[in-house]
């Protein structure tokens, strides 16, 4: 056994800024951003968790745990929730780096302990922003020095225009 954490990929956003095109399934330098995320922690992690709320879309990847969303239209929140109550581990990793003073909250490792608090807070509907959360919980950073590399490593795909930024620094 390897660990007692789940891999999870987060892959079921709308996209909105993407034109509705699953970011996971885009294609770089001939390889989908999904097979390179699984290539990348496949060897880290026994159990690897799929969060979308289009399962079709990755109906080739019956390896893997594809879950669905229990609380609707909360975000990347809603896709941890998703996880953490779907995995068999006792935690999920999502990895948590802190960059000077940019915290990148999908980058995480969340225990199951939180799946209460969690529950809670979507609840109540007063937020559904991952950082309002991790401002009520216990949480520890991971220091990370702001390099072009980290920069590079921690880069968001929002949008066409990320992508081709992405897709230039790649080549």
């Amino acid at each position: 056994m390897k660990n007692r954490i789940s891999g999870v990929i987060l892959a079921g956003g709308t996209n909105k800024r993407f034109g509705g095109k699953t970011k996971a399934n885009v294609v770089i330098g001939g390889k989908t951003i999904i097979s390179r995320m699984i290539s990348t922690i496949s060897d880290l992690f026994d159990e690897i968790i799929i969060v979308t709320n289009n399962p079709i879309e990755f109906k080739d990847l019956t390896q893997y745990k594809i879950v669905q969303d229990l609380f609707l239209k909360a975000g990347p929140l809603g896709g941890i929730h998703a996880a953490l109550n779907a995995s068999s581990e006792d935690a999920i990793f999502v990895f948590i780096p802190k960059v000077d003073q940019f915290i990148e909250p999908l980058h995480a490792i969340y225990r199951k302990t939180v799946l209460n608090d969690l529950e809670i807070f979507l609840s109540t509907g007063k937020s559904k922003a991952v950082r309002d959360f991790l401002s009520e919980e216990n949480v520890g950073y991971l220091q990370i020095s702001d390099t072009e590399k980290t920069e590079l490593a921690f880069s968001n795909i929002n949008s066409p225009s990320d992508l081709g930024k992405i897709r230039m620094q790649l080549n």
